[in-house]
């Protein structure tokens, strides 16, 4: 099977440029869902607690309790409790689903301002708080996520007047219906850098903190550095003549006499097939033919092939964007930190 490397080194510059921004290590969660965007949750969890991140965002229960270890603090995007963690705080997304969630459950409420994916929207606020408050939840934060900040848009400033409005009104049903000082959170890591002067009380980052976030020159971040690198073994070797074709359905015919090798990474192991006749390695050696189920074809003769080092590369010959390639490599495959 094909093979993943994480750079430490990489990683740990990328948190030094995250907490410049954010002004303190403190106030960095961590986005570690889907397997920490397919660098591998425990691999990525262990370096960020050394490196001193004590926040961390997953999607669902279960990946809250695999990493409660790590964490001080973990924020579930979607799901409701299975088992007590009194380090998981779990995401209010829909006014109606307030009664799934079991009294003193800890708990932050997630605001539409203007994505129209989750969150209650802002003219329920009221009588959010009074549902949460008949429920006997504890409320901690209240949070929105943008839609467009790694856009060069007027959007991501609509949204941020928006937020402000939610903060004064939240402020006030807060003292009003008991409930203790709230935190505040917006940025994701294109909005993290679209600020300023942050200020909020944390940053949900993830793909900064991969090397892999991709903005508009006019709001670019400069020295991040991709952590993940994926390596293939050979399977075998064969020379092929001129006219020669490679693959399922003949796709790729050879132009000249050379050496073809198939490699152990294929579409299921996360390799997009889109990317079948369409794709050339970091170290210029082409894609022949169709992806495979477990193997690829390069016009090479080497025992491991270097796939890719950034995944921006991959994501460009795809047509698609570096989260799909990355969150498409499977579990399974060993990860190792250099």
């Amino acid at each position: 099977m094909a093979y993943i490397t994480l750079n430490k080194q990489s990683f740990f510059n990328n948190l030094d440029v995250i907490a410049y921004a954010t002004k303190g290590v403190n106030k960095i969660a961590l986005v570690l869902k889907d397997n920490a965007y397919g660098h591998g949750v425990f691999e990525i969890a262990s370096l960020a607690k050394e490196y001193g991140i004590t926040k961390a965002v997953v999607q669902t229960a279960k990946e809250a309790q695999n990493i409660e270890s790590f964490f001080d603090y973990i924020l579930v995007l979607a799901d409701f409790p299975h088992a007590a963690n009194d380090k998981a705080r779990y995401t209010i997304n829909d006014l109606k689903a307030i009664n799934r969630f079991p009294h003193a459950t800890k708990v932050e409420l997630k605001v539409d301002t203007g994505m129209h994916r989750n969150g209650i929207a802002m003219s329920e606020l009221r009588k959010t708080f009074c549902a949460i408050k008949e429920q006997g939840l504890v409320l901690e934060a209240v949070f929105t996520h943008h839609r467009s900040a790694d856009e060069l848009s007027s959007e991501w400033f609509w949204q941020n007047d928006n937020f402000k409005k939610v903060k004064q009104e939240a402020r006030i049903l807060a003292k009003e219906f008991g409930f203790g000082e709230l935190r505040f959170h917006s940025s994701n890591s294109a909005a993290l850098f679209r600020h300023v002067d942050f200020s909020e009380d944390m940053a949900r980052v993830g793909i900064a903190a991969y090397g892999c976030m991709e903005l508009p020159e006019a709001i670019s971040v400069e020295g991040l550095k991709p952590v993940l690198s994926l390596y293939a073994n050979k399977i075998s070797s064969r020379e092929l003549k001129k006219g020669e074709c490679v693959g399922y359905g003949a796709t790729y015919e050879i132009e000249k006499e050379c050496i073809v090798s198939n490699y152990n990474f294929g579409y299921g192991d996360g390799f997009l097939r889109v990317c079948s006749n369409n794709y050339t390695t970091p170290h210029g050696v082409k894609l022949l033919g169709r992806i495979s189920m477990d193997n690829s074809s390069f016009v090479c003769d080497e025992d491991k092939i270097l796939i890719f080092d950034d995944a921006t590369q991959v994501a460009e010959a795809a047509k698609t964007i570096s989260y799909e390639v990355l969150t498409s490599l499977k579990a399974e495959i060993q990860r190792e930190i250099v």
